[in-house]
């Protein structure tokens, strides 16, 4: 007589894959929850065809990806959801409750690598300038892009800043805790310590209004700013400093970068401070920097002569 194979329900089992793959992999709250995300819009889609994540087909993932093509849904957003499946689908063929992996032969959505969108060395500086220091506000979102801009940090890791990782009385160090669980120390510069003394000193104690917590960058409910919230701040600045250019708290990490090589930083010093693992993630800055390395190029090779105008 055949055992029949009991089928989970889609929240339980995404419950239980994210469950595991938080105490395998330590995988930070933003990850789970795009995991979740991912999954809750693949089931909803998959329940045309049948209730089931589990029952899912090979015909079922590429349908789902091509229906997202079409959608508009860029190459990399593809690739991020196919990541997503196969990772869900290879738990639940470990944990035997699928006989096959229906994205085993899915091959993944081809991408142009992009360039990273920077600002000027003149734009950061009005950027940096917008706040009102007047106000505890201000002083603390001052201080936060000046640490933004001086030490390059993803802004899941400015938000998530905890007093323990600052040492900024003496070495003016942060220690960051970036993907994967690597982590590494950033200096933070003169003028972002600056910043950051007066807002410990005058604009948090104000803020927190006798309330307790860990977190550097802390909102009038006592709480830890949130990316959203960061994010729109520095929208508001931005445009408050005449900036077109739409400006994320990512185009700062790529300022960051950026004017790091323009002043002569080695490519693999960059790499350390951003926290990739791979040099060739950093080697995407070097396009940006083509004027320095050609007037470099110029000026001591034997033969270098003025160069040609950059296009």
């Amino acid at each position: 007589m055949a055992v029949v194979q009991t089928v989970v329900p889609n929240a339980e089992i995404i419950d239980r894959f994210l469950d595991a793959a938080w105490q395998e992999a330590g995988l930070r709250e933003n990850t789970l929850s795009a995991y979740r995300n991912d999954l809750a819009q693949f089931a909803k889609w998959l329940s045309k065809r049948q209730p089931y994540l589990s029952k899912a087909s090979r015909p079922d993932v590429l349908a789902y990806l091509s229906t997202s093509v079409k959608r508009g849904i860029s190459a990399k957003s593809s690739a991020r959801r196919l990541s997503t499946l196969r990772r869900f689908y290879r738990y639940l063929l470990r944990e035997t409750l699928i006989d096959v992996d229906p994205t085993s032969e899915v091959a993944s959505p081809v991408m142009g690598r992009p360039l990273p969108v920077s600002l000027s060395e003149d734009a950061v500086t009005r950027l940096l300038e917008a706040p009102n220091v007047g106000t505890a506000l201000g002083l603390r979102d001052r201080a936060m892009i000046e640490v933004l801009y001086a030490t390059g940090l993803r802004v899941s890791e400015l938000v998530g800043l905890a007093l323990s990782e600052l040492d900024y009385r003496s070495a003016g160090l942060v220690r960051v805790t970036g993907k994967g669980g690597r982590e590494r120390i950033v200096p933070l510069g003169e003028e972002a310590l600056d910043w950051l003394r007066r807002y410990l000193s005058d604009s948090r104690p104000e803020i927190l209004d006798a309330r307790l917590s860990d977190s550097v960058f802390v909102t009038r409910r006592g709480r830890s700013m949130t990316r959203q919230a960061f994010w729109q701040m520095i929208r508001r600045y931005s445009k408050h400093a005449g900036i077109s250019a739409g400006v994320t708290p990512h185009t700062l990490r790529h300022a960051f970068a950026t004017h790091l090589l323009n002043h002569g930083a080695d490519l693999r010093s960059v790499q350390m401070l951003l926290g990739h693992a791979d040099l060739s993630t950093t080697q995407i800055y070097t396009h940006v920097a083509r004027d320095r390395l050609r007037s470099l190029h110029a000026r001591h090779h034997p033969r270098g002569g003025p160069g040609l105008p950059v296009s």
